[in-house]
């Protein structure tokens, strides 16, 4: 009895044993391990760089045509076909008809007359050079040979006149069909097809659609800051565009004190009519930091860029934004030239966190 005693105590020794060493071996690389840290996030950072840029003003424009015109006829008629509005026609394409019978009617008669004088002028030209021949033989006097060259001479002026008569009437003919000073599309049907039009009556409103531009009204103020060519600003509902001045109008309107600047505008997205706010500078540039525009991290509480410092780590600065300059933005805050700013991989960043720079 007492050996079975002594096997019982050595195997609950050993079995305590046991569970002490298991226990101790998984807590030490537990211990060891300790809390872990984020890996390091991989951005893409440029550095803000300086600019002089002028204060600016936002004035309102619109969409126009550069091309935007209600044709009208050139003749009398009666309308026999109109395009339909939304129309698109090149320059030269047919807009309206005219009935034209009475128009080919009189460029026939023309047409006949000149033919009738031309042979009246060829007999006169006959007689003149029979009559010169005789008057060298002594057989007719000078006087007749005088008068017949003076029908001569009035022959052809009378066929030089039916010819301007017969091509004036060709003209005509050619203008009883309406056609496109310029490429664009029917906008307004203004006449309909059996009305009767006079010299001059409109007919249609032909926009270009092709060639807009921006008709801004600005303030007199801006109007030493502003100049042909110069880039400038445009935003609409859906969008902002960079374009350049294409002509300043520097007559003021003695009532609203304004200006009018052109703005052209390539492939716009906007339809003609839309309204729009162009950036005009109004005063002498300033010194300013201009970031990525693709740096800007836009949440409900604000707007902020992601800096990193000399160890390598992000800190996040709330700024406001100024004047837009192509893919740059004007920033206001505690941002520096020279600052390297996080312009890729800013989304997934936290306060303090490691950063790992890519190449560009």
């Amino acid at each position: 009895m007492r050996r079975l005693t002594y096997v019982a105590t050595a195997v609950t020794a050993l079995i305590a044993g046991g569970a002490w060493f298991l226990t101790s071996s998984a807590a030490e690389p537990a211990a060891a391990a300790g809390p872990s840290a984020p890996p390091p996030a991989p951005v893409t950072i440029e550095t803000a760089r300086p600019e002089a840029l002028p204060a600016v003003a936002s004035v309102p424009g619109t969409v126009v045509s550069r091309n935007d015109a209600r044709i009208a006829a050139e003749v009398t008629g009666r309308l026999a076909w109109v395009a339909d509005v939304g129309t698109e026609v090149a320059p030269g394409g047919v807009l309206a008809r005219l009935d034209s019978r009475e128009l080919e009617l009189a460029l026939a008669q023309a047409e006949a007359t000149a033919r009738r004088l031309a042979a009246a002028l060829e007999i006169a030209s006959s007689q003149a050079t029979r009559t010169a021949e005789l008057a060298r033989q002594d057989l007719v006097s000078r006087s007749q040979l005088d008068e017949v060259r003076l029908r001569r001479d009035m022959a052809v002026q009378e066929l030089a006149e039916a010819r301007v008569a017969r091509d004036h009437a060709a003209y005509r003919f050619e203008r009883a069909t309406v056609r496109a000073p310029f490429g664009g599309r029917v906008v307004e049907r203004l006449r309909q097809p059996g009305e009767y039009l006079s010299i001059g009556g409109e007919v249609v409103r032909l926009v270009d659609t092709r060639h807009v531009e921006v008709r801004a009204q600005a303030p007199l103020s801006v109007a030493g800051f502003v100049r042909a060519g110069q880039p400038v600003a445009i935003a609409g509902d859906t969008g902002r565009v960079e374009s350049r001045i294409r002509a300043v109008v520097p007559v003021g309107d003695d009532r609203s004190r304004m200006i009018e600047v052109r703005v052209a505008l390539a492939g716009s997205r906007w339809p003609i009519g839309t309204a729009v706010r162009v950036a005009l500078p109004q005063s002498a540039p300033r010194a300013a930091v201009l970031v990525n525009r693709d740096a800007l991290v836009v949440r409900e509480d604000g707007i902020f860029v992601w800096k990193v410092d000399g160890a390598g780590k992000a800190a996040r600065i709330s700024v406001t934004t100024g004047t837009e300059q192509d893919q740059a933005v004007e920033v206001f805050g505690e941002v520096a030239v020279g600052d390297r700013i996080v312009v890729r991989g800013a989304e997934r960043l936290a306060p303090g966190q490691l950063v790992a720079v890519q190449p560009t």
